[in-house]
């Protein structure tokens, strides 16, 4: 049976209750066996065939976070990070493959070199309409906009993403406040970030998204 960790700290938190209905969905309708690893709980990457950092930063642990990305990312284990996993996703990014000092303001304080800042709009259970740019491999899997849910105050900086950019980093779907929506990362399999929260709904029955059902499909293979 293929199995993912769900790295994070669970907690009570609507996004948390969502995972846990989804999870026994994965194992009956995927067979696929998800399970929850605390981020202090020294996880161990290679014992699973996919990673997914869910939200909930700042983390119990952020520099076992930072690892495990570090490790996910050149191993090339496939990775899906959500709200607070895409924003240490490119805390990681900045710092071991462009090189330069990076921060996020909610942990580190706010400084000159943050590359996760404060949205200007917060977007704490806000629905914004998700549209896929076209000719991304977001928009192979989810070709049409649509609602998303968000519970996060702080993403990617503008210059950040710039940066990103640069470096290879695709843009894969934009949203009014939000700006970058979705990051697909190069030179890897599958590792691509969100800021919407593709569970939501899972326990009213939803479908599994196509960002996660590509997710899964690449941790079974």
């Amino acid at each position: 049976m293929t199995r993912i960790a769900l790295l994070g700290d669970r907690s009570t938190h609507r996004s948390h209750r969502e995972l846990d209905a989804l999870v026994p969905r994965l194992r009956d309708e995927l067979g696929v066996e998800a399970e929850w690893v605390a981020t202090d709980a020294g996880i161990q990457v290679a014992a699973y065939d996919g990673i997914w950092l869910v939200p909930g930063s700042p983390y119990a642990d952020d520099s076992a976070v930072l690892e495990a990305l570090r490790t996910v990312r050149t191993t090339r284990v496939p990775f899906l990070g959500t709200c607070g996993g895409m924003q240490y996703a490119v805390l990681e990014f900045v710092r071991d493959v462009v090189g330069a000092p990076a921060t996020h303001a909610e942990s580190d304080g706010v400084s000159d070199d943050n590359v996760v800042v404060p949205l200007a709009c917060s977007l704490q259970g806000e629905e914004r309409l998700v549209t896929p740019v076209p000719g991304t491999r977001f928009a192979q899997w989810s070709p049409e906009p649509f609602v998303g849910m968000h519970f996060c105050g702080y993403a990617a900086s503008p210059t950040a993403i710039e940066t990103l950019v640069a470096h290879g980093v695709v843009v894969g779907a934009t949203a009014p406040d939000a700006g970058a929506e979705v990051l697909e990362f190069p030179d890897h399999p599958f590792y691509v970030t969100s800021m919407f929260q593709p569970h939501i709904g899972a326990s009213a029955g939803r479908a599994i998204h196509p960002l996660l059902a590509a997710f899964l499909s690449a941790a079974c293979r």
